[in-house]
């Protein structure tokens, strides 16, 4: 699939009437929920709510992942570990906002006094700062992916070679978090949060906000990547995918393009992280697995990558069908989800996205005939 990416106009008149009517529906659920009970025809139940708000989440990080593949040619099979690294920095904030709430009662989370701490390692300082910890969410991905990224693009590292280096990375510090020593709830990870911003987390009116708030970040992003893609930088991210040696013999470097772009990727799926745990509840070392980073390359192969739109469709279409095949047949769907990758890549080169053009194509040409 390394040439397979769509070329469209970003975005057609239809495409932006479909993406306001798209996020309407999806506003408007939440406030489904809340404004009607649960016997009412139009009430949303909340599992559907959190269950969408886990779905943009993973469109956002399907996006930032369509940047650096779809767009520059880079394949990343790391950016797991970007997505629970913007989790964990956002956990912890989660963790130190429980206060003494917790089993034993204490101002330390209940598995550091499990494990016998008595006081919090340095790098829990300010974490109990909402806004820290939100600078956390975009500093520490973007600083390890900017350190990874230098020395990688800068020794021309690419194609399965940087793939296999950031499946790496990311097996690497999956390890490091199953540890308990490493102060970040070993296997278990974080969970039981009780507050946000002094605010009971699981209250629905909560959970409304935040998906609200996962919407917005993911309009945001979607417009953001568009006004980049569309730029003259994004000519030259496409140059680096087409020819980076015909790039260089013109007089770019495509060192810092690279990296930029690869910096704010990861950024984006940091973003995405912390938006997740709170409305999962949940974050530990499984979200940094290499089989995670590999279904991000799945949700954008399977929309259409290089066209923005089409890794959001993947990431719905991809979890959509993960959530019911889970349900029915709960030990068939990594064989589903490997023959979903095979039949996209010998039938859907291009996706979803791909077949809906060609047909609209073949349609027009029947019109005109």
């Amino acid at each position: 699939m390394s040439n397979a990416v769509i070329k469209t106009s970003l975005f057609t008149r239809p495409a932006w009437i479909g993406i306001v009517l798209c996020a309407i529906v999806l506003a408007a659920l939440p406030l489904l929920n809340l404004l009607f009970a649960a016997d009412h025809a139009l009430h949303v139940s909340s599992y559907t709510v959190g269950l969408i708000g886990k779905f943009m989440c993973y469109a956002m990080a399907a996006l930032a992942l369509d940047l650096v593949w779809g767009y520059t040619g880079i394949l990343s099979l790391g950016h797991g570990v970007f997505f629970a690294l913007g989790g964990y920095m956002h956990g912890m904030y989660l963790m130190r906002a429980i206060g003494k709430d917790g089993v034993y009662q204490s101002d330390l989370p209940d598995f550091m006094v499990f494990l016998n701490w008595s006081e919090y390692p340095w790098y829990w300082w300010m974490t109990n700062h909402f806004w820290f910890a939100m600078l956390l969410v975009v500093l520490v991905p973007g600083l390890l992916a900017f350190v990874f990224g230098y020395f990688a693009f800068r020794s021309r590292i690419k194609g399965v070679y940087f793939s296999i280096i950031t499946q790496a990375m990311t097996f690497a510090f999956m390890l490091l978090f199953f540890r308990n020593d490493t102060g970040f709830g070993g296997n278990n990870g974080f969970t039981d949060f009780k507050r946000i911003l002094g605010i009971t987390i699981t209250a629905p009116e909560t959970k409304a906000a935040l998906y609200l708030v996962t919407l917005a970040f993911l309009l945001g992003a979607l417009l953001l990547c568009r006004w980049i893609v569309t730029s003259k930088l994004g000519r030259v991210l496409q140059g680096v995918r087409d020819s980076e040696s015909r790039l260089m013999f013109i007089g770019y470097n495509p060192l810092w393009f690279k990296l930029f772009i690869w910096v704010l990727s990861a950024i984006l799926c940091g973003i995405a992280g912390a938006l997740y745990v709170p409305q999962v509840g949940i974050i530990n070392p499984s979200e940094m697995s290499p089989a995670n980073s590999i279904e991000m390359v799945i949700w954008a192969a399977v929309g259409g990558r290089g066209s923005l739109i089409g890794p959001i469709i993947g990431a719905f279409s991809v979890n959509g069908l993960k959530s019911w095949f889970t349900a029915a047949f709960p030990d068939l769907w990594l064989y589903a989800l490997g023959l979903i990758f095979i039949l996209v890549t010998l039938f859907m080169p291009q996706g979803i996205l791909g077949v809906v053009q060609k047909l609209k194509k073949r349609t027009k040409d029947g019109e005109a005939a």
